[in-house]
């Protein structure tokens, strides 16, 4: 009975202490991992608008949108942040959008925890340059490898067309919340 006591004793001490110390590092690398957050949506910004060399945030209802501007200060798009489900979990996108949102500019995934070396490839050409000038008018659908995409498809990964799907299906929800903003008259 004696031990018992004795290691309940020591696996609590141990317990407390070691909560003590996750409790103290998270609170140091929290303000961190956000600086360093903000930071890749800030450099996201001008990879999916490459002309860019300013921004503003606008204030939209469960939306990070950005108004992307040229060196004369003319507005050339539009940059917004939305996410979803990929296969194995969250996927955060950053997409570059035309002022009349008629073309994606580009997209950079800013976070994702797909399965390395399948899911992964969503970060990889030629994947992610299937997105470069699509046409955003409509829904952007997905074909399977071999097929020739129209102007507002992209050609899925083979062996990852979930993450694939996901990403697609990303973007669409994205504009859709864009596209009904923007006809609000939100800003």
């Amino acid at each position: 009975m004696k031990t018992v006591i004795r290691m309940f004793i020591v696996l609590t001490f141990i317990g407390l202490i070691s909560g003590g110390l996750l409790s103290i590092i998270s609170n140091w690398a929290n303000p961190l991992i956000a600086v360093n957050k903000q930071k890749a949506t800030e450099n996201a910004i001008f990879l999916v608008h490459p002309e860019g060399k300013s921004y503003e945030k606008i204030s939209v209802n469960e939306m990070e949108l950005y108004k992307v501007f040229n060196q004369q200060k003319e507005k050339i798009g539009y940059a917004f942040v939305y996410e979803g489900n990929g296969f194995q979990g969250k996927v955060r996108i950053m997409t570059g959008i035309l002022p009349d949102l008629s073309k994606i500019t580009s997209i950079e995934i800013l976070e994702q925890t797909e399965t390395p070396g399948l899911g992964t490839k969503i970060l990889e050409s030629p994947f992610d340059d299937y997105f470069n000038g699509l046409n955003s008018a409509g829904s952007i659908g997905w074909v399977k490898e071999g097929t020739a995409p129209k102007d507002n498809e992209v050609v899925a990964i083979t062996g990852a067309t979930i993450s694939s799907k996901a990403v697609v299906t990303i973007i669409n929800e994205g504009l859709n919340k864009l596209k009904t903003e923007i006809s609000g008259g939100s800003f």
